[in-house]
């Protein structure tokens, strides 16, 4: 057998064409997504419609996913961040777990290769609603255990950087 198996597959996914201008927009984007087309245009150089028509193009390519505002948790009333390992006894069990995504204190959910089967990302009000959304994922058939993690401080929070060159 000359196949290797022990590598990790990804989905290969075509990557859109991004120019220097593209990748710069991306950037500056990604740290203010408010800003108008015309400051964006005159950041690079750019008449504003030229920056509107790239905008339109990289969410029509899926490049940009989407405009949010980034929230204060505190502010909002989930102070308590965590990251949850969970561990399942089937692929089919991982699966379930993601009926988890209803749940507004859940941000994220992936499957991970490693110890754990799923890594969460929650945000809740305090340990007693941690302490109840746990009793959920353990409510779930299947499920084999969790270990939690409470975040002190977040130093560094944000989305992924474009790559500004090839």
């Amino acid at each position: 057998m000359d196949k290797d198996v022990n590598v990790v597959q990804t989905k290969l996914i075509q990557q859109p064409k991004l120019d220097a201008k593209d990748r710069t927009l991306l950037a500056i984007l990604a740290e203010d997504a408010s800003l108008s087309y015309s400051e964006l245009g005159r950041q690079l150089h750019l008449s504003a419609p030229a920056v509107h028509e790239r905008v339109k193009r990289l969410k029509s390519e899926g490049v940009i996913t989407g405009t949010v505002a980034r929230l204060d948790s505190n502010k909002i009333g989930r102070p308590l961040l965590a990251f949850i390992h969970v561990d399942t006894s089937s692929w089919a069990v991982t699966r379930s777990i993601l009926s988890l995504k209803s749940l507004s204190d859940v941000e994220e959910i992936h499957t991970v290769a490693g110890d754990s089967a799923m890594l969460l990302k929650v945000r809740t009000q305090n340990t007693q609603s941690l302490e109840a959304l746990l009793e959920v994922i353990h409510s779930i058939d299947g499920f084999t255990g969790t270990r939690s993690y409470i975040v002190l401080t977040p130093h560094l929070e944000r989305g992924p950087a474009p790559l500004l060159s090839n």
